[in-house]
C-alpha cells in the first residue's frame, strides 16, 4: 500500500490580515476621537477660541522668550501673556457696567417720566422730507401719549421681560465659562510652547507629509493675517470716530470710542453705534447738521475699511483675492458665529492653495 503524500497546512494570508486590522484599527481610533469630542463639545468654543489667540499672539510669545530676561520661564511668560488678554477684556466691559451704573438712576428717572407723560415728537419729524405725515401720525398714537397706554408697549408684559432678563442672564453666565476656559486653556498652550508647537507640526507631517504640514502653515497664517485685519481695522475705526464723537458733542466719547472699536471689529458692526449716536443728536440734543455729517463720515469710514484696508491687511498675509477675503469673513461669520470670522479666511486659504496645486500640476 502506498502512503499518501502529506498536505502542508496553508499559511493564513498575513497581508490581508494586516490591512483588516489596520482599517479596524482606524475605525476604532475614528470612533474614540468622536466619542472624546462628545464629550468635551461644551468646551470646544473655548479651545477654539484660545487656538486663535495663541496662533495670533505665536511670534509674540517667541520673541519674549528669546529675551535673555525670560529665557526658560515659560510660566511666568504664560501668567503675563494670559493676564494681560484678560484684561483687555476685563476692563472695557467693567467700564461700561460702571458707566451704566452711574447713568442707571437718570435713565429710570427718564423711563418713569415717559410713561407717564409720552415721549414728545422731535422738530426733525416735521422737516424730513418725505413720510413726515405718516411718521408724525404713528408717534401720535404710540410714543406720545403715556407709554403704559401705548399700543407699542403692550407686548411688553412682565412675563416677557423676566422671560428676557433670564435668556439674558443664561447667555451672560455661558459666556462667562466659556472665557474663563478660553484663559485657562490660553495659559496651558503657552506654558506648553515651542513643545507644543513642534509637537503638532510633527503629528501633521507624519500623517498628511509635508504638503499638509504646508497647508496647516498657511492656515495659520491665515487666522493671524484675519485676526490683525480685525483688530488693527477696528482700532483704526474706534479712533477716528472718537474724535468725530468729540467734535459732534456726544457724550462719553472715550466710552463710546472703546465701545465702536468693538463693534468695528465685526464686520458691519459699527454703523449700530454711530447711527445710535447720530439719532442722538437730532432728537435729543437738537444738533441735526451735526448727526448728518456723524452719520455721512461713519458710513465713509466704515466703507473704506470694509472694502479695502482690512481685505489687503489679510490678503497680504494669506495672498488671497479681496472677493474670497470678504465671502470667508462674511461667509464664516453667518456659518461659525463669532468664531468663523477667523476660521472663514483659513478654509479660503486652503480651497486657494488646493487651486493652486492643480492647476500647476502637469
Amino acid at each position: 500500500m502506498i502512503p499518501r503524500p502529506s498536505i502542508a497546512p496553508t499559511k493564513p494570508d498575513t497581508a490581508g490580515r494586516r490591512k483588516i486590522q489596520h482599517a479596524a484599527s482606524a475605525v476604532l481610533y475614528a470612533l474614540l476621537v468622536l466619542l472624546a469630542l462628545w464629550v468635551i463639545h461644551d468646551f470646544l468654543p473655548a479651545v477654539a477660541w484660545a487656538g486663535v489667540i495663541a496662533i495670533a499672539l505665536w511670534p509674540v510669545l517667541r520673541k519674549i522668550e528669546s529675551h535673555r530676561w525670560f529665557n526658560g520661564r515659560t510660566t511666568l511668560i504664560a501668567v503675563m501673556i494670559t493676564l494681560a488678554i484678560a484684561l483687555l477684556v476685563v476692563l472695557p466691559v467693567g467700564i461700561g457696567i460702571a458707566q451704566a451704573a452711574r447713568e442707571a438712576h437718570d435713565l429710570l428717572d427718564w423711563f418713569h417720566q415717559v410713561q407717564e407723560n409720552g415721549i414728545p415728537m422731535p422738530d426733525l419729524v416735521s422737516r424730513l422730507p418725505y413720510g413726515a405725515q405718516q411718521v408724525a401720525t404713528w408717534w401720535q398714537a404710540n410714543l406720545a401719549q403715556p407709554l403704559r397706554e401705548s399700543p407699542a408697549m403692550k407686548g411688553l408684559h412682565g412675563s416677557a421681560v423676566i422671560t428676557f432678563g433670564r435668556h439674558f442672564g443664561a447667555r451672560a453666565a455661558h459666556g462667562l465659562m466659556v472665557f474663563g476656559f478660553m484663559l485657562v486653556t490660553l495659559f496651558v498652550i503657552f506654558q506648553a510652547g515651542p513643545r507644543l508647537s513642534g509637537s503638532l507640526l510633527k503629528a501633521v507631517q507624519r500623517a498628511f507629509g509635508r504638503d499638509g504640514a504646508g497647508l496647516v502653515s498657511r492656515m495659520a497664517s491665515a487666522v493671524r493675517g484675519t485676526v490683525s485685519g480685525l483688530v488693527v481695522v477696528g482700532l483704526g475705526e474706534g479712533a477716528l470716530l472718537g474724535v468725530a464723537y468729540w467734535i459732534a458733542g456726544v457724550p462719553h466719547v472715550a466710552l463710546l470710542g472703546v465701545v465702536t472699536a468693538i463693534a468695528a471689529m465685526l464686520p458691519f458692526c459699527a454703523p449700530v453705534v454711530f447711527c445710535a449716536s447720530a439719532l442722538w443728536l437730532a432728537m435729543v440734543a437738537g444738533k441735526v447738521g451735526f448727526a448728518i455729517a456723524l452719520a455721512v463720515f461713519g458710513f465713509v469710514v466704515v466703507f473704506v475699511a470694509e472694502h479695502f484696508v482690512r481685505p489687503v491687511l489679510i490678503g497680504n498675509s494669506t495672498r488671497l483675492p479681496f472677493l474670497l477675503v470678504l465671502f470667508g469673513i462674511l461667509g464664516g461669520a453667518e456659518t461659525f458665529g463669532l468664531i468663523g470670522l477667523f476660521i472663514g479666511p483659513a478654509l479660503m486659504t486652503v480651497l486657494m492653495v488646493l487651486w493652486t496645486d492643480y492647476v500647476q500640476e502637469r
